[in-house]
């Protein structure tokens, strides 16, 4: 890359950065960021489903082998129904995983039970069973790979992923 190209590049960076508005993070009121509930969207903002995967939590996990929800997966999935009770406007798609060890068809039929034992669950809490689906992905969505436990344990999971428009 000659020195004319590069400096061309870095005028264009410079450029589009001194477009950007320095407003941004101001709500409507003027009060920046600390006051209010957080920004539309972010993490901070209850509403929002960025919220819900970091504060409340989008996924549970399952011993080797099992669909049975522990008492740490029925606590988050308590979250996660109070959450969809609470915005309406979301529905859900239930991942079923599983780690890699076994056949792939042993690992559907696993992560099934999986995904639905967490949509029976949220079901008895409340939640429409309308805006909830299944999938099994078994083992073919692996989050970490190697064949050790520490991987293993991460994989054995349902996740919820949320989108807008009920019985979507």
């Amino acid at each position: 890359m000659t020195y004319l190209s590069k400096t061309l590049i870095l005028v264009a960076g410079l450029a589009l950065a001194a477009c950007t508005n320095p407003d941004r993070f101001e709500d409507q009121a003027g009060g920046g960021l600390s006051g209010g509930a957080g920004l539309a969207g972010s993490a901070s903002d209850p509403t929002s489903p960025a919220y819900f995967q970091q504060a409340i939590g989008d996924r549970v996990l399952f011993a080797v082998d099992q669909s049975t929800l522990s008492p740490e997966a029925q606590a988050t999935l308590d979250g996660q129904a109070q959450w969809l009770m609470s915005n309406t406007d979301f529905s859900a798609v239930i991942e079923g995983h599983a780690d890699e060890q076994g056949t792939r068809e042993y690992n559907l039929a696993l992560g099934a039970r999986r995904a639905n034992a967490v949509q029976e669950y949220l079901v008895s809490r409340g939640v429409a069973g309308n805006r909830l689906r299944t999938v099994s992905y078994g083992k073919e969505r692996p989050i970490e790979i190697c064949s050790e436990e520490s991987c293993y344990a991460k994989n054995r999971r349902a996740v919820t992923v949320l989108s807008l428009g009920a019985g979507s």
